[in-house]
């Protein structure tokens, strides 16, 4: 299996967006950089439709010196970048799909219509069906190691994705920037959303490694018991 490192921004009340998603980055530029230090360790890049979407992201390695240092450590100079939608509406138009410079991978589920799969097909380096209903993330990181060679999995949200993948017992470690924002709103989105846990027994348990602050911003570490 990939190593896999979830990678968010919060706010003090644990937030990842407005409930309207019209405000979702809000870190500051040290925020920006953590993210492609860690897109420098990482095979691929995945993300959800919606954020893709939402934020017009391209999933990139960085500038110049990212790029470097991913070839000093011996890893190919653009990382893989991994889209997930279990209905495949996404916009063939996209942005990502525009910038030739590193294999995109779609990863749905049999949900998708043929129309969605041709379209899709025609824009993305390969689309992998993994599931009836909803995409069985164990067997899709599987196929990532076997296929793509993808040892180290970075994921970026959104929240329904994180969500399954710790509810799957796939994530090792969690990168958490807590910021000195209040966003609130009941159905704003959170690092972990469509997760149902009843009894403190069933939450997923992680240890905390050693913290930095930088400016007014908290960056952890949690890395999996």
């Amino acid at each position: 299996m990939p190593f896999v490192l979830v990678n968010m921004a919060m706010t003090a009340d644990g937030k990842i967006a407005t409930t309207n998603r019209a405000v979702h980055s809000f870190g500051s530029a040290r925020d920006l950089k953590h993210l492609y230090e860690l897109r420098v360790t990482a095979d691929a890049v995945m993300c959800g439709a919606r954020t893709i979407e939402i934020s017009q992201s391209i999933l990139g390695a960085g500038g110049a010196k990212f790029r470097k240092l991913r070839l000093k450590s011996g890893l190919a100079e653009y990382n893989l970048r991994v889209i997930v939608s279990g209905s495949g509406s996404i916009n063939p138009r996209a942005e990502i799909f525009k910038r030739r410079f590193s294999p995109v991978i779609i990863l749905t589920t049999a949900r998708i219509s043929k129309a969605n799969l041709k379209r899709l097909r025609d824009v993305a380096d390969e689309v992998k069906i993994c599931g009836k209903t909803e995409i069985h993330f164990d067997a899709a990181l599987r196929w990532l190691r076997a296929k793509w060679n993808v040892k180290r999995l970075l994921c970026e949200g959104g929240g329904e994705l994180n969500g399954a993948l710790f509810r799957a017992g796939l994530v090792d470690e969690l990168h958490l920037t807590i910021c000195p924002k209040i966003f609130g709103g009941r159905n704003a989105p959170t690092i972990a959303d469509g997760m149902e846990i009843f009894h403190l027994a069933d939450a997923v348990q992680f240890n905390l490694k050693p913290a930095k602050r930088v400016g007014d911003e908290l960056f952890t570490v949690f890395a999996r018991v």
